[in-house]
């Protein structure tokens, strides 16, 4: 067995790679991206807005672009991200629960609307018989990725009408979804740990909360100081939506453009986020600053940080990949946005938790790692959400198998919105790959191979 495994990999090693002679002859733009690191444009949407550079056309030059780095800025359905959660803070209350509804509906909620979404967001938390057994049967999937990808593909045997593309039905299913992951994700954690010789504690959620805190109630069983509630809220809505070309919203869109019901659809987007290169970096960050802190005795030396950090690019210190986690960004440039924001509310929460320590150190790795990166690849390389949205989690008690199931949480939403726009386009994506080459072989009997 071992050895014709050995063989099909030799030939698939022999056989699928593509030299970068080939991809530049055949124009091939890999990734779907343009040679200047642009995702090539494949579709249109009126969810989320993503802006991170400004192509200048050269000089003399009709179809050649020079990309000019500029501050990022995140759109909701045209609003700024920063404003809305601006106001949120000013107003002193919770966001996630009207940004859902800005992102389905394309619009902001009168006051009533906004109840009546509330309410019903609120009512539909709570799991039925048949969806808690379901969670139970993920008992032994330390993988919380995996079980939350086997518990939503699953709730298709809970609903009626799973395969209806109804846009009233469709709707009704995002709802479902939205007011249930958070508690799945909570339901699946206390249910490993269980597995793992704690008492089986199951806190159902409370539908007078809002959502980032009966996530926290449901975790910790008991319900959650009110600023810790907030910034979680803010948390989620920053990982809500990020437009329709981040690769996970892009297999939603994918997969439901063929007819697929709404939960084979979501289930697409929490797979592709549990891949290393989508999801998971602040998991990365994190056990790369533990490595750092192991590795480093002074917090304070630039130069012990940076000759880490220098060591990491060298493949010889941290996970020995070459990579300094939470750095970079395939749209923005001089800045994500959301990693400003987050960065401000996790210096607060470090003066009230005790963690001023490491947000210095967070805060010198960002400085240092944001200088290496710029003069290594002649480019400006910024911190992405994901450098300081794991700590901030930290600080919240929240354990690390959790920090991917959240981003999925919370991006449930982009991800319903950008079913319903798709289906309402009707056209399945179906991009064209050629070739490597054209020519026919000729088949050879195999006792003549």
């Amino acid at each position: 067995m071992e050895d014709i495994i050995k063989r099909i990999e030799k030939l698939s090693l022999l056989n699928d790679y593509l030299t970068p002679r080939i991809i530049k002859e055949r124009n091939v733009k890999l990734g779907l991206r343009n040679p200047d690191g642009t995702g090539v444009v494949v579709g249109i949407t009126t969810k989320g807005r993503v802006d991170g550079y400004k192509r200048i056309r050269k000089e003399g030059r009709k179809n050649e672009y020079a990309i000019n780095p500029v501050p990022g800025k995140l759109y909701y359905c045209g609003y700024d991200i920063e404003k809305l959660v601006e106001e949120y803070e000013k107003q002193n209350r919770y966001g996630f629960e009207e940004v859902a509804y800005l992102l389905i509906t394309g619009e902001l909620p009168a006051r009533s609307d906004y109840r009546k979404f509330a309410r019903e967001i609120g009512k539909r938390r709570a799991l039925s018989k048949a969806e808690r057994q379901i969670i139970m049967g993920e008992v032994q999937n330390d993988n919380q990725m995996y079980a939350l990808h086997s518990v939503i593909s699953h709730l298709s045997r809970c609903d009626e009408e799973a395969d209806s593309t109804d846009i009233n039905n469709v709707c009704r299913q995002s709802i479902n979804l939205i007011a249930k992951f958070p508690v799945i994700v909570a339901t699946n954690y206390n249910v490993l740990r269980y597995s793992k010789g704690a008492d089986l504690r199951i806190v159902r959620p409370k539908p007078e909360l809002s959502t980032a805190e009966n996530f926290l109630y449901m975790l910790q069983g008991e319900k959650p100081d009110a600023d810790d509630a907030r910034l979680f809220d803010i948390a989620m809505i920053l990982h809500a939506e990020h437009g329709g070309g981040n690769n996970s919203t892009f297999s939603v869109r994918t997969v439901s453009s063929s007819g697929a019901n709404t939960y084979m659809a979501i289930a697409a987007g929490i797979a592709s986020l549990s891949g290393h290169l989508h999801g998971g970096a602040n998991e990365q960050v994190k056990d790369m600053i533990k490595d750092l802190k192991r590795e480093v005795s002074n917090w304070d030396s630039e130069r012990s940080i940076k000759s880490y950090l220098a060591k990491i690019l060298e493949r010889k210190a941290g996970d020995r990949s070459g990579k300094i986690y939470g750095f970079g960004h395939a749209v923005y440039t001089m800045s994500d946005p959301r990693a400003i924001m987050l960065k401000e509310y996790a210096r607060k929460l470090a003066v009230k938790k005790g963690y001023e320590e490491e947000f210095a150190l967070y805060d010198h790795v960002e400085r240092i790692a944001s200088k290496m990166l710029a003069d290594r690849n002649k480019k400006i390389i910024s911190a992405n959400v994901d450098f300081y949205s794991g700590f901030v989690y930290e600080m919240l008690g929240i354990p690390k198998e959790l920090y991917t199931p959240i981003f999925a949480m919370a991006r449930v939403v982009g991800w319903c919105a950008h079913r319903i726009e798709q289906i309402m386009q009707g056209k399945i994506i179906r991009p064209a790959y050629i070739q490597v080459s054209l020519e026919e072989k000729s088949f050879v009997p195999m006792q003549d191979r």
